[in-house]
């Protein structure tokens, strides 16, 4: 039987040249170099180091498995280099996910975003894998309905008859650490009414229902649960397989042809409209966004990234093409629209979701001033 395939892509934000907007190369480069030997040693098959506005992202290719010890080890062995180079360079936020410094066998926990999916390749994989800046992990809710329980996005739920016995959805309450798994399209509207509260429930992964084959892949890590406070967002990863009996990638990409709203933006505190980018536009500015989301399509080979004659993996920058100038154009607008509240609500988030911030610190010198009315 052939060895299984884990895809793991982790992410940290270990610091940002001005502010909190982009990686710079310094950080991407100690990644691609610590990455390159881990290969020789034969401890991954293949990588792909690239950022997500200001997180670093390490995809990562290996036969190890979930959760493998030496795999996190790695990551955050890169993260910890990379947060000291951060904080010699004076870069803002140096090490900010970093939230504990004894790693003890797994990095789930410690800041850190981790999507990991093990896998029997099929005779061909495709694989996107998404990364977003200044959201939660809500921010994937709504594209995982859309891909894989709503058939006004995906015409294989009504046509491939593969996918008509529907999709299971893991949702995780990530307040009181309690999970469910609802199957759509039976329960398709109390899954919406779960996941509809993005700041509460996450789907953490998606199985199809026939046969249980894994779909999709989800971070969960909330920082401000980890810490008791706010000290920026958690900016989610998601790993999702696509084609033979799933949704086609233009199905898992249909649902970025319009911005949506997601928690998030400046300070962890606002609305904001999701703005999927090319690579080179990775880069959150204005007012600290709009928030971002990159997706990078490639093949699963032999355990590895399918490469060129040359070696390289071949990646596919997914949102850098003019099909999603719409949704480019749309988070523009709503953004100004939502700038033009300033801070009353809905443009800043509910009182219950500001609790994590540090909106508490500046009330709580007025709480002994009021009386009764």
């Amino acid at each position: 039987m052939a060895e299984k395939t884990t895809i793991s892509i982790i992410k940290c934000d270990v610091g940002s040249l001005a502010g909190h907007h982009v990686v710079p190369k310094p950080l991407l480069e100690i990644g691609e170099k610590r990455l390159k030997e881990a290969k020789k040693q034969g401890l991954i098959n293949s990588y792909y180091v690239f950022n997500a506005g200001d997180d670093l992202e390490l995809l990562m290719l290996h036969q190890e498995g979930e959760d493998n010890p030496e795999i996190h080890k790695l990551a955050w062995n890169i993260f910890q280099e990379s947060a000291k180079k951060a904080t010699n360079l004076k870069l803002y936020g140096a090490g900010q996910d970093i939230l504990k410094t004894a790693f003890s066998g797994n990095i789930r926990g410690m800041g850190p975003g981790v999507a990991e999916m093990e896998i029997d390749e099929r005779k061909s994989d495709p694989i996107v894998v998404f990364a977003a800046d200044k959201t939660e992990p809500g921010a994937f809710n709504y594209p995982m309905f859309r891909i894989f329980a709503d058939p006004a996005n995906t015409a294989g739920l009504v046509i491939d008859p593969n996918m008509s016995g529907g999709f299971k959805f893991n949702v995780l309450d990530v307040i009181e650490n309690k999970k469910v798994v609802v199957k759509c399209p039976e329960e398709m509207y109390e899954l919406i009414a779960l996941i509809g509260t993005p700041g509460r429930y996450v789907v953490s992964h998606v199985w199809r229902a026939r046969d249980g084959l894994i779909c999709a892949k989800t971070s969960t890590t909330r920082l401000s649960l980890i810490a008791g406070k706010y000290i920026g967002k958690d900016d989610p990863v998601s790993i999702v397989r696509a084609q033979h009996g799933l949704p086609a990638l233009g199905e898992v990409l249909a649902p970025f042809m319009h911005s949506y709203f997601v928690e998030g933006w400046m300070r962890g505190s606002h609305w904001g409209p999701l703005m999927p980018v090319g690579l080179k536009n990775s880069k959150c500015t204005a007012f600290d966004g709009p928030p971002r989301m990159v997706a990078l399509g490639f093949q699963v080979a032999n355990g590895a990234i399918a490469s060129d004659d040359d070696g390289k993996p071949m990646i596919s920058d997914l949102f850098d093409d003019p099909a999603f100038n719409l949704a480019r154009r749309e988070a523009v607008d709503y953004a100004v629209t939502l700038r033009r509240m300033g801070e009353f609500e809905p443009a800043r988030l509910s009182a219950e979701a500001m609790e994590y911030t540090t909106l508490d610190k500046v009330l709580e010198r007025l709480k002994r001033r009021f009386t009764p009315a």
